[in-house]
């Protein structure tokens, strides 16, 4: 075996390891995937700055994407801390950032919310609830009920 595959090893009916790195990569990759670690599916985009995770972001800006505006209809995602699937690696850019589409993340928030309530932009890359929201803006479906000023929860973004 090559030294790319030599941290691999096979006991009973999996195989453990891993192929490559991130400087020695594989054109393509035969295998079969019944499960992922991570929970949501994400694309790179260029940002006008670099973004943390859960923050919410929106499409506008000097690049493609920035910071989202309270109730803004131009929401693109929120900030992906570990992206199940990721696509666009090429992204070109100073500053690029994965976007969750959809699945669950963890997205910064504010204000009382309810599981299941439909959330949008309040602003400065955090998310609310909103009962009744217009087109473009919703981010998803929270997964817990928050009642602070701001923190953190799970969300299904890309869920009306």
């Amino acid at each position: 075996l090559s030294p790319t595959f030599a941290n691999i090893s096979h006991s009973g009916t999996s195989g453990v390891g891993d192929i490559g790195s991130s400087s020695n990569t594989f054109g393509t990759v035969y295998a079969v995937a019944t499960s992922a670690k991570y929970a949501d599916v994400a694309e790179n985009y260029s940002a006008d700055v670099m973004y943390e995770p859960g923050t919410v972001v929106a499409f506008g800006g000097s690049e493609e994407i920035t910071i989202a505006e309270d109730g803004t209809r131009r929401v693109a995602g929120v900030v992906s801390s570990n992206p199940a699937y990721l696509m666009n690696s090429c992204c070109p850019g100073e500053y690029i950032v994965a976007v969750a589409l959809q699945g669950r993340v963890p997205v910064k928030v504010r204000g009382k919310i309810k599981k299941g309530d439909m959330l949008v932009s309040a602003g400065r890359g955090f998310a609310r609830s909103e009962y009744n929201p217009i087109m473009g803006s919703v981010i998803g479906k929270a997964l817990a009920d928050f009642d602070g000023i701001e923190g953190i929860i799970e969300v299904v973004v890309g869920r009306l």
